[in-house]
This record gives C-alpha cells, sequence and structure tokens, in this order.
C-alpha cells in the first residue's frame, strides 16, 4: 500500500530505573522499600539522544513501516523519528527516515517525486489490488508485451486515479481500509495524481515488471489495477520496490541488519544531513545576529546579487541550517527554525 502519510514518534526520555522496587508485585521490601525484580535490579535503560538527520533504509518485505521507525530510531538511540512515505510491508526499497529536527523537514522529501519498479501479475483482481487482497474478478485472457507498452500513455501525465479501496484515504474521518475491512461499501473519488515515466522492463506473459515516475498521491496498485481493467485482462501488484523518494536513491541507503549490528556509536555514516532533505531549494548565508532573528521566527532582510529573489528557500550560519522559509519582497520569512548540534553531519 503506498500512501504519503508522516507518522513521527514523540520524544521518549527514559525514565530513571526505580531503586528497590517490584513493579510485578508492589510488596514491601526491606528498609521500607520495595523488593528487587527477580533476576536482580533491573538495568538503567540507555538515555535517548539528540540524532538530527536522515536515515535511508531499504526496507525489507514483511517489515511495516512503524516497525522500520522503530529499528532505526533504536539503533540510533534517538528520541524523535518519522519516516517520510509509508511503504506496506510487501514492498521493499526506499523509506527515508528523519530523526531529530530533521522531522521538521519531512513535508519536503513527500512532495518530491517517487520512483518504483512493480510486478503486475495478469488474469486475477483483487480486493486490495496486491497479492494480499481475495480474488474479486478474474480472467484468462493475458496481454502481449506491445498491448502492455500500447496502454502505457493514457496513463502518463496528469491524470484522474481512484484509490484503492483498502488506503488510509480518510471518508468522515476513519481510515478507507478500517471502513473496508468492516465489510462497509467505500467509493472513493478519483483525485488528480502525476505519473512522468512508464516503461515496461520485463515481460512473460504471465506477468509484466514495470518501472514508474510519479508525484505524490499515486497509488501504483490502482495503477495495475486500471491497467488491467483497460487491457481487458485485470491484474494485480505482486511485487513492488521504491527505487527514488525525493533526493534519496539506493546509492545512500542501508539496509536494518547494518544499523543494528552497528549500534549507535557506529551509525555516523549512515546519517545524511538535515539540509538533505531540501534539495534543490536555494540557499543562503546569513550572519549570526541574522540568524538570531529567524531563530526568533522574525523576517530578515536579504541583500547581494545572488540572494534568492521569491520563493522558497533556506538559510545557513556558519554552515549550520537555521531556518527554511519563502522570500517575500526581499525578506526570507521563516517558517521552520532548527535547533542543530552534537550528532548533526555537515556537508563537506
Amino acid at each position: 500500500m503506498i500512501h504519503d502519510d508522516t507518522a513521527i514518534d514523540s520524544p521518549d526520555e527514559a525514565a530513571p530505573a526505580s531503586i528497590g522496587s517490584d513493579d510485578a508485585t508492589g510488596t514491601p521490601g526491606p528498609a521500607g522499600g520495595r523488593r528487587q525484580p527477580r533476576g536482580g535490579p533491573r538495568p538503567d535503560r540507555p538515555k535517548r539522544r539528540d540524532v538530527n538527520g536522515w536515515v535511508i533504509l531499504d526496507k525489507g518485505v514483511g517489515m511495516t513501516s512503524t516497525h522500520a521507525v522503530a529499528v532505526v530510531k533504536r539503533a540510533f538511540n534517538a528520541k524523535k523519528a518519522g519516516h517520510a512515505g509509508t511503504l506496506d510491508p510487501l514492498a521493499s526499497g526506499i523509506l527515508p527516515i528523519a530523526l531529530g529536527e530533521a522531522t521538521k523537514t519531512v513535508p519536503f522529501v513527500m512532495d518530491g517525486r517517487k520512483a518504483y519498479v512493480f510486478t503486475v501479475t495478469w488474469g486475477i483482481e483483487t480486493d486490495t489490488d496486491d497479492a494480499e487482497g481475495r480474488p474479486v474478478m478474474t480472467s484468462d485472457a493475458r496481454p502481449e508485451r506491445e498491448a502492455v507498452e500500447a496502454a502505457l500513455p493514457r496513463f502518463i501525465g496528469a491524470i484522474e486515479q481512484v484509490p484503492p479501496r483498502y488506503s488510509a484515504i480518510k471518508i468522515a474521518g476513519e481510515r478507507a481500509y478500517d471502513l473496508a475491512r468492516d465489510g462497509e461499501v467505500v467509493e472513493l473519488v478519483a483525485r488528480p495524481v502525476q505519473i512522468d515515466h512508464l516503461a515496461v522492463v520485463e515481460h512473460d506473459g504471465q506477468r509484466t515488471v514495470i518501472e514508474a515516475q510519479c508525484g505524490k498521491g499515486t497509488y501504483v496498485r490502482a495503477l495495475a489495477r486500471d491497467l488491467g481493467r483497460v487491457l481487458g485482462c485485470y491484474g494485480h501488484v505482486s511485487a513492488l520496490r521504491r527505487t527514488r523518494v525525493g533526493p534519496f536513491t539506493e546509492a545512500e541507503s542501508c539496509l536494518a541488519a547494518t544499523l543494528e549490528e552497528a549500534g549507535p556509536d557506529g551509525n555516523g555514516p549512515h546519517l545524511h544531513p538535515v539540509e538533505t532533505a531540501l534539495d534543490g531549494l536555494p540557499s543562503v548565508a546569513v550572519s549570526r545576529d541574522m540568524a538570531l532573528r529567524l531563530m526568533r521566527g522574525q523576517p530578515v532582510i536579504l541583500r547581494g546579487r545572488d540572494a534568492p529573489v521569491e520563493g522558497k528557500a533556506f538559510a545557513t550560519c556558519g554552515g549550520i541550517l537555521v531556518s527554511v522559509g519563502d522570500v517575500e519582497r526581499g525578506e526570507l520569512v521563516p517558517h521552520r527554525v532548527f535547533h542543530l548540534g552534537g550528532t548533526a553531519p555537515q556537508r563537506g
């Protein structure tokens, strides 16, 4: 299931261990205290750290996005984490995970272009539009490669797409997949999406591998469903891999096992600067006084030939990200300010 929700954990400083207490029984211990738990005192839980940056996880099949965030958060012993764009357990590939101050830049990543390689198995349409659902329509017909390639152009560009019934879209305050699981009839309206590229990679008669580049809100499962209907043979996604999200690609990715093995002190090479998410936005270097104004939420006047004229931009001071905002009439109006330090990597 491909959607663009963002899950951000709130900071969870570890509570200090309670000396001489037994959470299970609460029975009195020596000297008016509490009995120790069996097996001796509980070890102190490591204190969460301020970690700021992006981790580009190559999520494996079977792992939920929520679990992936928890794994990365634990591997870095970080206080705060969130992901940019959900990947279903069925899917693998790029899941950018923001730590600390990087969570403030999640919307910029989610608004970026995405790339996928997915497999459509022909002859069966399912209620979830993927291999996890139950068949609802079947056909003995199988498309030729030429027919698939001829049908792809009608799905390229700005199109209207009806999301899958099993999606995270809200209907009267409830998720569509919750309503569908309860047996309710879910009617979703078509939404505009942008698909920039579709191409057949492999075809063997029973299934076709397709690569896609698209914008925010595009459902690959719905694309496979609609393609099968156009070809008159039905179809569903049987494999899906995301290869790019915004500026992040497979080249920068790492596996969960690698992070877990390295631990908090060895994962520095896998942490990318917070401003990596702002790739493509103009930047401006500001003085310390200007940085302090921005940190207070106050606009600053930009001077110089190279200053951005209009639109989104971010400011740095001494190479450290300070804020991101809009340039309006020669002023940078901050919308997000950053408090970076500690483990935040810097460019260069």
